[in-house]
């Protein structure tokens, strides 16, 4: 157990857009807010998942939405604890602790606000270990765990309650709420006891994304390059750098959807490359050549800052380095490939294999 403080949520906050595959939020938004709710609540607790006691009582507190929204709605702060509240009543308890649903900028320190404010503790990991862009893309559902009953609230405190057999089902109804709701929602859901989170998490994912962005805060305070010892700590490959062209993006159904362009520079002088996203970067292609495909993550950075570039932050003129990522085990799985592989997001002709076998 150690206590999560201001420059720990701000590292968190910066290591979760590398790890949230150019989606998950925006991570300055979501660090302002977690570091001024840390601020007047104090420190969070942090616990592994091998100190979660079985029977304990555990909740995922998640954002749900188009990250192009939420850049200009700024979360209230309130809204996540709305939503835990609607849970609780349906269950008939309060949770004993919560956990995020994916490494994300914003979707990382969702979580962070209600345990401030209640005194909860989070546990270090999460159902991705990286970002995909729906509710049922989580190692718990594809252990059989069911999202449901899910306490939905947005930031005016209006609070509804899904309940469904299915969690594709509950994404498509969490969807249409958003829609509604004004494009970015608070949920609560995937209730579970210690004994599951521990069985079907991704663990230590707080702890990855810690150590990411103090590297990353490292580079900036002392004008050094922490480009390799990044890629190391990651295990990342190097798949481009390039300046970006055009980037066709448009925001419909609840999710932010389109295609960026880039034109190669330094060794790449002469290649194309293509990054495919739907909130999250989905497909990655070199000359027109798959280089990296969910669900292994692929990451931007800036050439000059290595300050990680999220989806909604690609523009015309952007020079970036791209890189690969493996993704947790649990997706490389015949069980979590038909969740997150190519073929669930529409690549049906592309195989996947994982990225440093490329």
């Amino acid at each position: 157990m150690r206590k999560l403080g201001v420059q720990a949520v701000e590292d968190i906050a910066r290591g979760a857009a590398v790890l949230a595959s150019g989606g998950g939020g925006d991570p300055y938004l979501g660090m302002v807010v977690a570091r001024q709710t840390v601020e007047e609540f104090g420190a969070i607790e942090l616990l592994e998942l091998d100190e979660v006691p079985d029977d304990a009582r555990i909740a995922v507190s998640m954002g749900l939405g188009a990250p192009t929204v939420l850049v200009e709605k700024v979360p209230r702060g309130t809204e996540p604890e709305f939503a835990l509240e609607a849970l609780e009543d349906a269950c008939g308890y309060r949770f004993d602790m919560l956990l995020p649903s994916e490494a994300g900028g914003w979707n990382s320190l969702h979580p962070m606000l209600p345990a401030a404010r209640r005194g909860l503790p989070l546990l270090d990991g999460d159902g991705m270990g990286r970002a995909f862009p729906e509710l049922q893309m989580v190692t718990w559902s594809v252990f059989g765990q069911s999202a449901s009953p899910i306490g939905v609230a947005d930031e005016r405190g209006n609070k509804m309650l899904i309940e469904t057999d299915d969690n594709k089902r509950a994404e498509d109804l969490c969807r249409g709420a958003t829609v509604m709701m004004g494009g970015n929602i608070s949920l609560a859901c995937y209730g579970m006891t210690g004994a599951q989170a521990k069985a079907n998490s991704v663990a230590g994912t707080y702890t990855l994304c810690e150590e990411v962005g103090a590297l990353l805060r490292y580079a900036r305070t002392n004008r050094v390059d922490a480009y390799d010892k990044i890629m190391e700590c990651l295990g990342a490959v190097e798949l481009f750098r390039g300046k970006v062209q055009d980037v066709e993006r448009r925001t419909t159904g609840g999710f932010a959807r389109g295609v960026a362009a880039l034109e190669g520079f330094d060794a790449y002088r002469g290649s194309s490359f293509t990054m495919e996203f739907q909130n999250e970067f989905l497909m990655a292609k070199r000359d027109g050549a798959p280089v990296c495909t969910a669900p292994d993550l692929i990451a931007a950075f800036d050439v000059e800052t290595l300050t990680p570039i999220t989806g909604e932050a690609l523009k015309y003129g952007c020079r970036v380095m791209i890189v690969g990522i493996p993704c947790a085990p649990q997706w490389r799985t015949p069980e979590g490939l038909a969740v997150v592989g190519p073929q669930a997001f529409g690549y049906g002709d592309v195989p996947y294999i994982p990225v440093e076998q490329r």
